[in-house]
């Protein structure tokens, strides 16, 4: 399978990438792009590049933007990922992108965490879920051809501590963002009782390390 693993171009795609560049942490930034690299792997993989649902750029946009919530941008007033979602859907709107391409990423970033529902809210969902997880060494099989060269291109720098960090740190600031059972309110409360998350304890074992 020839994968081409160059990112999009044009106003869009620099705009997204400047402002995940500018207010996430560079092993936050690095997670995002990853992101959407083993997204587009996985799509190739299952047949999809010429699926009608199948948005290159649309797909970059919520892979890319998916923990924007985590960034310097994020209030830390409601979770993690509807602010990601809120802060990416304005930025596509300065950039005149059709209001119902905006829902759909919106949609995608704020269920990346939700497993069971992300899965069949369609394409640009599944592929966003698929492509994070995969970069927690989820069907690591399928990415093993490129992962080297796309860790080279973008190192993980401890990348599960800085995301953990950014994702707690949020969560802290308010009862909204740290609702019982989202990720935010899980992360916060094992790092308060324990002094390590699972996810942390889980990176031990992710095949591309942490």
């Amino acid at each position: 399978m020839d994968i081409s693993l160059d990112l999009p171009t044009g106003p869009l795609a620099e705009a997204v990438l400047a402002t995940v560049r500018a207010s996430e942490a560079p092993p936050v930034a690095n997670h995002s792009v990853r992101s959407f690299l083993f997204a587009e792997i996985l799509a190739a993989h299952e047949g999809c590049l010429e699926d009608a649902a199948y948005d290159r750029d649309l797909l970059f946009a919520a892979t890319v933007l998916h923990d924007l919530g985590a960034g310097d941008l994020a209030p830390g007033a409601a979770r993690f990922e509807v602010e990601g979602a809120d802060l990416a859907a304005e930025l596509l709107r300065r950039h005149d992108v059709p209001e119902g391409d905006v829902d759909r990423v919106w949609e995608a970033i704020a269920l990346h965490t939700s497993p069971g529902i992300a899965e069949r809210r369609g394409l640009l969902c599944h592929l966003t879920r698929e492509g994070v997880g995969a970069d927690f060494g989820r069907n690591a099989a399928i990415f093993a051809p490129w992962e080297k060269r796309i860790h080279a291109a973008h190192p993980r720098l401890s990348m599960v501590r800085a995301l953990v960090d950014a994702i707690v740190e949020r969560a802290a600031r308010s009862d909204a963002a740290s609702v019982r059972y989202s990720l935010g309110g899980e992360l916060l409360r094992e790092r308060r009782a324990d002094g390590v998350t699972g996810l942390e304890r889980a990176a031990a074992s992710c095949p591309w390390g942490e």
